[in-house]
């Protein structure tokens, strides 16, 4: 399929204060490509379970992301590992565009291990740059973001992917995960994912990592860059995005991520991505049937 200028520019979704958003799933690979357009606030801070690889196209593009704020203009590639948590708003008028590919953490570290381009067996990578001004690396994103987009077919995808990859691979840091080197975060950490759908209390927390309740938050908070109930939510809609990307109902997912309802689940979910979870699972499967309550 021959890229058509009609084709890309049409908003899958569109809102009143000028904000829209396309979104596409690549059914082989799992990669998402996501193409959107805002004015004002974003979106509020979340993380990823995918790698985060985009350019803005149109606008000044204005984040925070490891304690730092960035500014993306047309033409820089943006980078973001998986867990990285990341807002986003325009500062200037007429708002920003982006399009940015989400790579699966096991499909990018298998492709990397094909062309032993580091061998990784579990890809837990931190990026050098957050924003890098590299003009092969954001023209490979965005012909990889047109391949999948379009849906020019599978060479043509596979050729484009396989180049973005080569490039990538050279932005990697194998440098150890932040914040794995304080023990009692990671012991912290590693409780709320295991305890995820439950409802975690923080003396529990407190108790599980042999410290008192408010030195946890302001460490867990210098760690990980949020405090442990904004950590447990953006793990909770990590985990009910892919759900909800494998079809099961937004009723269902909610309860197992541990939102209190679906209702609960729609207003983090939103407020996080911009789209309804039974818009995003429409988008990723196609299933167009509403349960009661579903928009």
């Amino acid at each position: 399929m021959t890229p058509t200028a009609t084709k890309v520019d049409a908003p899958d979704h569109a809102a009143a204060d000028g904000h829209w958003l396309q979104l596409r799933r690549d059914a082989r690979t799992g990669i998402e490509t996501v193409r959107a357009h805002f004015e004002g606030h974003a979106y509020d801070p979340h993380g990823h379970d995918e790698l985060l690889i985009g350019v803005t196209l149109q606008g000044v593009q204005r984040f925070r992301c490891h304690r730092s704020l960035h500014t993306s203009t047309p033409g820089r590639a943006i980078l973001i590992e998986p867990g990285a948590i990341h807002d986003g708003h325009a500062p200037e008028p007429g708002g920003f565009t982006y399009a940015m590919l989400y790579l699966p953490q096991a499909w990018t570290a298998q492709l990397l291990a094909r062309h032993e381009l580091g061998g990784l067996t579990a890809l837990q990578p931190a990026f050098r740059h957050t924003l890098a001004d590299d003009g092969r690396l954001s023209l490979a994103i965005r012909q990889a973001f047109l391949a999948l987009h379009l849906d020019e077919g599978r060479l043509a995808c596979d050729q484009q992917l396989d180049r973005l990859i080569g490039l990538l691979a050279g932005q990697l840091d194998e440098a150890p995960p932040r914040g794995d080197a304080a023990r009692p975060m990671a012991r912290a950490r590693d409780f709320l994912h295991d305890g995820m759908a439950g409802d975690v209390g923080l003396d529990e927390l407190a108790a599980h990592t042999g410290m008192d309740r408010f030195r946890l938050t302001r460490q867990f908070k210098q760690a990980f860059g949020q405090s442990p109930h904004a950590y447990l939510v953006s793990l909770r809609l990590r985990a009910a995005r892919a759900l909800l990307a494998g079809g099961h109902r937004p009723s269902e997912v909610a309860t197992a991520v541990g939102f209190s309802d679906q209702s609960h689940l729609g207003r983090w979910f939103q407020r996080a991505y911009r789209l309804t979870p039974a818009d995003y699972r429409r988008r990723c499967t196609n299933v167009l049937d509403l349960e009661p309550g579903e928009p």
